[in-house]
């Protein structure tokens, strides 16, 4: 089964679906691990990972197609991807569609902002009229090879025209074949409401801390009537701290023992996260028992595997 094919069985099941963004594959290794069924890799966060710059339409569409088929191939789950505004018009969007399909992708998310385009929550957002993002949603739907392909179609009028023309133009949207609606930056519950009532899709919201829109907990999410929560820079900010948290401690300590165990992984930690042991049997199953006889690595991962259990891989490679 494709992961198009499970995300879109998620999706006709109306099951709520709680989500992370991620930037690179181990993050993405992650929150597999942690137990969620599906993740979504954050434009802002590979634009700040691959290319150190804030989200303001930097990261192009190879860049971004190239993390996104590595983060894919990592895990065994659904991924989709913020693809900002198609990288162009209704023939970018085409491509775009093509190319994140190729790469393994359950589905994409575009915005209906003008190129370049910036995050959500920055100021100086500039819009496409309406119906123009209505050709590239349908651009886009025509472009899928599996019909199973999601195509998200997002809009930023929230914060530019008010939220009754966000809610047109996610109507409008839906009319010309997205098959989930994000209403980015909405000021509070009620304006929650009104999308969910209005807008006759599955729907997304992301949390982000420091934004414009609340962050109420993810349950009360589902109940007012979102399909898909999504806390789309968490882990990235996360680590972010945690690193900046590791070097203080190095600088004032002159060592790391202080970050061990509970701020920071240890090599064999690390190896059993990667799924070491499983290369090393697959290296045995292609050349016969490793020449190093020492198991000291298997026993750390295996204790280390004890805490923490994770399924087998369909594949490694």
């Amino acid at each position: 089964m494709s992961m198009a094919v499970s995300f879109r069985k998620t999706l006709a099941s109306e099951a709520s679906i709680l989500s992370t963004g991620v930037y690179d594959c181990v993050s993405a290794i992650c929150a597999e691990r942690a137990g969620f069924s599906s993740i979504s890799i954050s434009g802002a966060a590979v634009s700040a990972s691959v290319l150190g710059y804030p989200d303001v339409g930097l990261l192009t569409l190879t860049e971004s197609v190239n993390q996104a088929r590595h983060i894919a191939r990592s895990v065994d789950i659904p991924v989709l991807v913020d693809a900002d505004t198609g990288y162009g018009n209704a023939l970018n969007v085409m491509r775009t569609v093509r190319e994140f399909e190729d790469a393994g992708l359950a589905g994409i998310s575009i915005e209906d902002q003008a190129f370049p385009k910036r995050c959500g929550h920055y100021d100086g957002i500039t819009l496409i009229p309406a119906n123009e993002m209505a050709v590239k949603v349908s651009a886009a739907c025509e472009a899928r090879r599996d019909d199973n392909f999601v195509i998200m179609a997002r809009t930023d009028a929230r914060r530019v025209e008010g939220l009754d023309a966000a809610i047109e133009r996610a109507c409008l949207y839906a009319e010309h074949g997205a098959d989930m609606i994000f209403v980015e930056s909405l000021a509070d519950e009620a304006e929650m409401r009104k999308v969910v009532e209005q807008v006759p899709r599955p729907l997304k919201i992301n949390m982000l801390e420091g934004g414009t829109t609340p962050r109420p907990p993810f349950a009360q999410l589902f109940a007012i009537g979102f399909r898909l929560v999504n806390y789309s820079g968490l882990l990235q900010r996360a680590a972010m701290r945690a690193m900046e948290v590791a070097l203080d401690v190095l600088k004032r300590d002159g060592v790391t023992a202080g970050l061990y165990p509970d701020r920071i992984v240890n090599l064999a930690e690390r190896n059993e996260i990667l799924r070491l042991d499983a290369f090393y049997a697959l290296e045995e199953r292609l050349y016969g028992p490793l020449l190093n006889t020492d198991r000291s690595w298997r026993d750390e991962m295996q204790d280390s595997a004890k805490r923490a259990p994770r399924k087998p891989r369909k594949s490694l490679i």
